[in-house]
C-alpha cells in the first residue's frame, strides 16, 4: 500500500468535515474515527478524490447509522 501525500490527507480531512457538517460539535468521535479509518484505508488502495473519498465517507456514516 502506498503511503499517502499531503493531498490526499487533505482530500480526506475535507470530505470528513463535509460529511459531519450537519452534526452537532461535528459529530461524535466514534462515527468520525469509523469514518475516517474507512477513508484512510480507501484512499491506500488508490481513492484519493474527492468525490471518490465521499462515496465512500456516506457508505461507511450509513454503516454506523444502522
Amino acid at each position: 500500500m502506498p503511503e499517502l501525500d499531503d493531498r490526499t490527507f487533505a482530500n480526506i480531512e475535507v470530505v470528513l468535515n463535509d460529511t459531519f457538517r450537519a452534526y452537532p460539535n461535528g459529530g461524535d468521535h466514534e462515527r468520525r474515527r469509523h469514518v475516517a479509518q474507512r477513508l484512510v484505508q480507501s484512499a491506500k488502495c488508490g481513492n484519493t478524490t474527492l468525490s471518490g473519498l465521499s462515496v465512500i465517507a456516506k457508505e461507511a456514516l450509513n454503516q454506523v447509522r444502522n
